[in-house]
C-alpha cells in the first residue's frame, strides 16, 4: 500500500517505474494539449536541452508537360524544424510510515493521479500560452522564442500569422462603435437568438464567430481533418444559449459531451478548457465598446499545427533523514513547436 516500511526498504508494493508509468497515463488522460498537438513524439527524450529533429514536410512543384519537351527534375528541400526540450515540472512529496501503517487506502495511487493532474494542468496552462501567442498578461506576444518556417517575416507575429489573430476590426458586421475600435480590441459577443433574421450590428454571435476561424484556416489550406477549437466555460455558455441548433445533426447529433467536448461544430470538436489565457477582468467583461484591457482569447487549431514531446523522465525514492519517512519525486519534461503557423487561428473576445 505505502512506500516502504520502518527499516526503510520497499514494501514491494511500489516502485518507481510503476508510479511512473501510472503517473505518465493519467497524465495523457487529463491534458486537452495531449489531445490537441501531434505528440508522436512522446518517449524520444530523456533529458533537459534534447532536441527532436521533425522532418519538414517537402514542396513539391507541379509543371506543365508539354509533348516532345525535357522534364525539369525538383531537388527536394530537406529541412527540418527543432523541437526543444527546454521544460521541466517536478513533484517531490513525503509519505508518513505511521500512514503506511494505518491507512486503509493506497496512498501511491492517491499520490500519482494527483501529481499527474497537476502537471497536466501546468503543461496546459504553458502551452496553451505559447499556442495563442500570449504572454503572461494576456497580450499577444511579439517575442516568443523560435521562429516559423513557412510564411515570410512580414506575415509573422513572433511564430504566428498576422491576420490569424482576429479581433474587432474582423467582424465586418459590427459598425457601432466602429470609429473608436483599434487592431487589438476584443469581438463583443452575444447570443444570436432564435428567429434572428440579421446579424447584430453592436455584437457578434458565438457561431459567427467560429464560422470566421474557419474560414481563415479554410483560406490557409488547412486540412479539414482534426480541427480542434478550445474555448474558456463563458464563451461554452453563450454556445449553449445561441439556440437549439446544437443539438441537431448539422452539429454533430449528440450536442455535449460529458461537459468537455461537442462533436462538430462548423467542422471542430470543441474542447471547453479553464488555462486558456485571458487579460484584465477576462472574458466576462460585459460591453460593446472597445475592451484591448479586458478579454478572454478562444485557439482554433488543427491536429498537426503544433508538435509536442513530453516524458516522465525520473521518479525516485529516498528515505527523509530528518523525519521516519520516505521522500518520492519526479520530474517531468516537455518541450513544443509550432510546425503549421496558418494552421492556428487566435480569436478575442467579450462577453457583451
Amino acid at each position: 500500500m505505502a512506500i516502504t516500511s520502518a527499516s526503510g526498504g520497499f514494501d514491494g508494493n511500489f516502485s518507481p517505474i510503476m508510479f511512473s508509468k501510472q503517473a505518465q497515463i493519467a497524465l495523457r488522460r487529463s491534458s486537452v494539449i495531449s489531445a490537441i498537438t501531434n505528440n508522436s513524439y512522446f518517449g524520444d527524450i530523456a533529458n533537459q536541452g534534447d532536441v527532436v529533429r521533425i522532418q519538414k514536410e517537402p514542396d513539391v512543384t507541379v509543371n506543365a508537360l508539354e509533348r516532345h519537351t525535357g522534364i525539369s527534375v525538383q531537388k527536394l528541400d530537406d529541412t527540418d524544424f527543432s523541437l526543444t526540450i527546454d521544460k521541466a515540472n517536478y513533484f517531490a512529496f513525503k509519505m508518513d510510515d505511521i500512514e503506511d501503517q494505518f491507512s486503509h487506502v493506497d496512498f501511491v495511487s492517491l499520490a500519482a493521479d494527483r501529481a499527474a493532474y497537476k502537471m497536466a494542468d501546468a503543461i496546459d496552462v504553458d502551452v496553451l500560452k505559447y499556442m495563442t501567442g500570449t504572454a503572461d498578461s494576456g497580450q499577444y506576444s511579439t517575442a516568443v522564442s523560435g521562429s516559423a518556417q513557412h510564411p515570410t517575416a512580414g506575415e509573422l507575429n513572433g511564430e504566428f500569422l498576422k491576420v490569424n489573430q482576429l479581433d474587432m476590426s474582423d467582424m465586418t458586421n459590427i459598425t457601432t462603435s466602429a470609429s473608436s475600435s483599434t487592431t487589438g480590441d476584443s469581438i463583443p459577443l452575444a447570443p444570436r437568438l432564435p428567429g434572428a433574421t440579421s446579424k447584430g450590428t453592436t455584437t457578434a454571435s458565438p457561431l459567427q464567430l467560429i464560422a470566421r476561424m474557419a474560414r481563415q484556416l479554410d483560406t490557409g489550406d488547412v486540412d479539414s481533418r482534426g480541427r480542434y477549437l478550445v474555448v474558456d466555460p463563458i464563451f461554452m455558455e453563450m454556445l449553449k444559449d445561441e439556440d437549439s441548433r446544437l443539438l441537431n445533426a448539422d452539429f454533430g447529433g449528440a450536442g455535449l459531451q460529458n461537459g468537455l467536448v461537442a462533436g462538430n461544430i462548423h467542422g471542430f470538436k470543441v474542447y471547453v478548457s479553464n488555462n486558456l489565457p485571458s487579460d484584465g477582468t477576462g472574458p466576462g467583461t460585459s460591453g460593446t465598446t472597445a475592451q484591448d484591457d479586458n478579454f478572454g482569447i478562444i485557439l482554433a487549431g488543427q491536429e498537426e499545427a503544433v508538435a509536442s514531446a513530453e516524458q516522465m523522465n525520473k521518479v525516485e525514492n529516498y528515505r527523509d533523514p530528518d523525519s521516519f519517512a520516505d521522500i518520492v519525486r519526479g520530474m517531468h519534461l516537455y518541450g513544443r513547436k509550432i510546425l503549421r503557423p496558418q494552421a492556428l487561428v487566435t480569436a478575442r473576445y467579450n462577453a457583451a
